[in-house]
C-alpha cells in the first residue's frame, strides 16, 4: 500500500499578551496551510517556564495534522516560522519569552537531522508540556524505551509543574 499522507505532531506554546488567543490564532492559520489537513488539538495546559525561570506560565498544547507524502520536514518547519510571525512572535533570547512558538515534534516516521531542524524534537519526551498533550491525542506512541507517550506524561506529570487549562 502507498503512503499518501504522514501523521506530523506540532507543540504550541504562547506566554507573553492574550496567551490563549495567540494559540487560536496559531491554529486557525495552521487549518488554512494548504497540503494540511489539521485533525484535532490536545487541551490547552498552563506550565511553568524551563530554561529561563524568570517570565510568565506558558499556555501549551499539541495539534495533530496530516501532510502530504511529498512534503518536506522542512517545507512545514517553514510554513509553521511563518505563522509564528503572522501571530506576532517578537525575537528575543532563547527559551524567552514567546508570543507564540510552534515545534515539529514528530513528522511520521522520520528522523531528520539538519542546522535548525531536528525530528523527533530532541527535547520532548522529558517535557510534560510536550508528552502530557501529546499523550492525550496519541498515548500509545513509543518513546524512548520502549515506554509510550501515556507513560511517559503520567510520570512527568508528577515530577513537573502542569495543570489542564481549557479545551479549544
Amino acid at each position: 500500500m502507498v503512503e499518501v499522507n504522514r501523521r506530523v505532531y506540532l507543540g504550541l506554546g504562547s506566554n507573553v499578551g492574550d496567551r490563549l488567543a495567540n494559540l487560536r490564532a496559531a491554529l486557525c492559520r495552521l487549518r488554512a496551510l494548504e497540503g494540511v489537513n489539521f485533525l484535532r488539538a490536545s487541551s490547552v495546559y498552563e506550565t511553568e517556564p524551563m530554561g529561563v525561570l524568570d517570565q510568565p506560565r506558558f499556555l501549551n498544547l499539541v495539534a495533530e495534522v496530516e501532510v502530504p507524502v511529498e512534503m518536506a520536514p522542512r517545507a512545514l518547519l517553514a510554513a509553521v516560522k511563518c505563522i509564528e510571525i503572522e501571530v506576532g512572535r517578537k525575537l528575543r533570547e532563547r527559551w524567552g519569552p514567546r508570543e507564540i512558538d510552534i515545534d515539529v515534534l514528530l513528522f511520521g516516521e522520520e528522523t531528520v537531522r539538519e542546522e535548525g531542524l531536528e525530528v523527533p524534537h530532541p527535547r520532548m519526551w522529558g517535557r510534560a508540556f510536550v508528552v502530557v498533550p501529546l499523550a492525550e491525542l496519541a498515548p500509545d506512541l513509543t518513546g524512548p524505551g520502549g515506554e509510550t507517550a501515556a507513560q511517559i506524561a503520567q510520570r512527568l506529570r508528577r515530577e513537573q509543574g502542569i495543570r489542564a487549562h481549557v479545551r479549544l
